[in-house]
């Protein structure tokens, strides 16, 4: 007999208890049995707990028992990172309030009509759920009232620090009643987060729960090694051999990738379409739809794109781009394998990122084990027997009857026996989509780059060091075999120092820490070695990226001695100091200290919505020219150190 208590022992109204049932939920989950008591009791409850493990409803399920239904005005308000999310949370909380009349569940976020979003607050729903950045617009305006409010809920908090939402946060909870309950979950709790609960919580109750899906317990995951170059062919191919597959989730770095990704698999006859943050919410909200009804099979997506996506017919996660860490691994792969289902989880490798599997089996505590990608003769063997299952099909069935009479003219015009005649027909139904997956010419690609030696693949190359934290010293050295240099017209005299290269082209450029090569610091230039299989059109995205106020502007052609990277330095000397940022928001030192920030007063100015750059020189710092006194050079931590922010994408 289980030892989990049943929702009623939680301390749940009856009405409640009895919607659950009827919804088909009998136990709680750990992180419910855990949160509830103590939400119900009044007490701030702060949570470590992943997707899949039950966070909406520990969370949930007492804020409806607290809502006075009577009172119309906002009650509870939970922020979530995204819109996907903001409208899941909202979905469930209306199911949980279904036995409840008068309880109004309301989802406010960017994209959505503001006529529609005023028309409802005027209604006065107990319940807001949103992303911060809406939040922030609508109490700025005044028509979001936080007077009654009661209770603050933070969801996937770790996620809307990633995303750049701080600040709003900061700022939101400082126009909420200082007697409000508050509840904060996240994946994990770096520093900014336990600030944050530090400062706006009161003695929370810490409760921490493993990962989604017992880390993929229900899930069977691998990994294949595979080149950059071949890694669209690897995925259309296993697309076609894996068993069970249903619907599928691709995980890509980039908004661009996304498409690109798409497109080629609809080339290849699969029923996929992006998602990305760049779609208009309703076409977001189409394909999802679309996934979950089986007019598509595949979704290719950004990580931000993905939260909050719950659909039961997911049974594979391909990761097309190995995520930036493990963590980020765990919330890809929970897409599956919910509810008691099986799923499946694929890793795309590049070789030198192996490392990359002991991070992974240290979380989820579970074997990741390698799968070769299925060769040319794997796939005909697949499309052969899909084609049997469908000529089987057709015999003896009505679609079959009446075509006797032209088989039999076939055979007497032609002449030749039943098995050539059905010979030619199969190779007239397959015209289109040829069984013969050799009909390429020329060897395997991918069956040659498996059967490479392990030195071969370069994974005796590296050190545990990433290579991005790693400047050449003296000479630099010619960029590996599976990489480009490129240079640009930013240098020391700008103050920039390796760290804020990686973390541009990380952060704003997608790119995984662990792709970005040898970086070589100039006066008036740089160089960075990127992997050779991007594309001129990913190159020119990176080169939109602004360091220290300037682009990147990535170019193949190392300047002249003496000379700056690009033309406009050439014609004129750089300033003196750096140009203030394009956002209205006050500037802070990357190196303050958290407690040197003044806490802002109650109902202070909200954080401003103009678009900032994303890098920026930290105020009140030179550049250390030659010849100059100042402060010796200190690695990535030295003067002119660039501060990293992070754009709002929802809100």
């Amino acid at each position: 007999m289980s030892d989990s208590p049943s929702f009623s022992q939680l301390g749940l109204s009856e009405s409640l208890v009895h919607a659950l049932s009827n919804m088909g939920f009998t136990t709680p989950t750990p992180v419910q049995a855990a949160c509830i008591p103590a939400l119900l009791e009044g007490r701030d409850v702060l949570g470590e707990a992943q997707t899949g493990t039950g966070k909406t409803g520990a969370f949930g399920l007492p804020l409806i028992d607290l809502m006075d239904a009577g009172k119309r005005a906002p009650q509870a308000l939970v922020l979530a990172p995204t819109r996907e999310l903001a409208n899941q949370v909202a979905g469930a909380l209306t199911e949980f309030a279904r036995e409840f009349s008068g309880i109004d569940v309301l989802p406010v976020y960017g994209g959505q009509p503001m006529g529609e979003q005023l028309r409802a607050l005027r209604k006065g729903p107990q319940i807001v759920v949103g992303t911060p950045g809406r939040v922030v617009d609508h109490i700025k305006r005044g028509t979001l009232n936080l007077d009654a409010l009661r209770v603050v809920v933070l969801d996937e908090a770790d996620e809307m620090l990633r995303m750049g939402f701080v600040e709003e946060i900061e700022w939101i909870l400082e126009q909420t009643p200082e007697a409000r309950q508050t509840t904060l979950f996240s994946a994990t709790m770096p520093a900014p987060i336990r600030r944050i609960a530090h400062r706006h919580m009161r003695e929370p109750e810490e409760i921490k729960i493993g990962a989604g899906n017992e880390a993929g317990t229900d899930i069977d995951q691998s990994y294949c090694l595979v080149d950059a170059r071949h890694k669209v062919e690897a995925l259309t191919r296993l697309m076609e051999t894996e068993e069970d597959l249903d619907g599928a989730v691709v995980f890509a770095r980039t908004k661009a990738s996304t498409v690109e990704i798409a497109d080629s698999l609809g080339q290849a006859g699969i029923a996929a379409s992006a998602l990305n943050g760049d779609m208009e919410q309703g076409e977001r909200e189409r394909v999802v739809s679309d996934l979950r009804d089986g007019r598509l099979d595949v979704i290719v997506a950004t990580d931000v794109a993905a939260r909050g996506i719950d659909v039961p017919r997911i049974s594979h996660v391909f990761n097309f781009d190995a995520p930036g860490d493990a963590e980020v691994y765990v919330h890809r792969i929970g897409r599956t394998g919910r509810a008691g289902r099986k799923g499946r989880a694929i890793l795309f490798l590049e070789p030198r990122k192996r490392r990359m599997l002991k991070d992974i089996e240290r979380l989820t505590g579970k074997p990741v084990r390698e799968q070769p990608v299925p060769d040319r003769q794997a796939v005909q063997a697949r499309r052969e027997t899909r084609f049997a299952e469908r000529v089987q099909a057709l015999l003896g069935s009505e679609q079959n009857s009446g075509h006797e009479a032209l088989v039999d003219r076939l055979l007497t015009d032609s002449g030749v026996s039943e098995r050539e005649l059905a010979t030619a027909l199969v190779a007239l139904a397959t015209a289109g989509s040829p069984l013969d997956a050799n009909s390429t010419k020329g060897a395997d690609p991918l069956l040659a780059a498996a059967r490479a030696p392990y030195s071969e693949r370069g994974d005796n190359r590296r050190d545990s060091k990433p290579r991005g934290e790693r400047p050449s010293r003296g000479k630099d050295r010619e960029p590996e075999a599976d990489m480009v240099r490129y240079y640009m017209p930013v240098g020391r005299n700008n103050g920039v120092a390796p760290g804020a290269i990686v973390g541009a082209l990380a952060n704003e450029g997608g790119l995984n820490g662990r792709d970005i090569g040898r970086i070589g610091l100039r006066d008036d230039h740089s160089h960075v070695d990127l992997p050779a299989s991007l594309d001129e059109a990913a190159i020119r995205r990176l080169g939109n990226i602004h360091i220290a106020n300037r682009k990147l502007e990535l170019t193949l052609q190392a300047p002249r001695p003496g000379q700056a990277a690009n033309q406009d330095d050439a014609r004129k000397p750089a300033p003196r100091k750096t140009a203030k940022p394009r956002s209205d928001k006050p500037e802070t030192s990357a190196r303050a200290k958290p407690t040197s920030k003044p806490t802002p007063a109650k109902r202070g100015p909200a954080p401003g919505n103009g678009k900032r750059p994303a890098y920026a020189a930290a105020p009140g710092k030179r550049p250390v020219r030659k010849g100059t006194s100042g402060p010796k050079n200190t690695g990535s931590r030295a003067d002119g150190t660039l501060m990293i922010k992070r754009k709002a994408a929802n809100g």
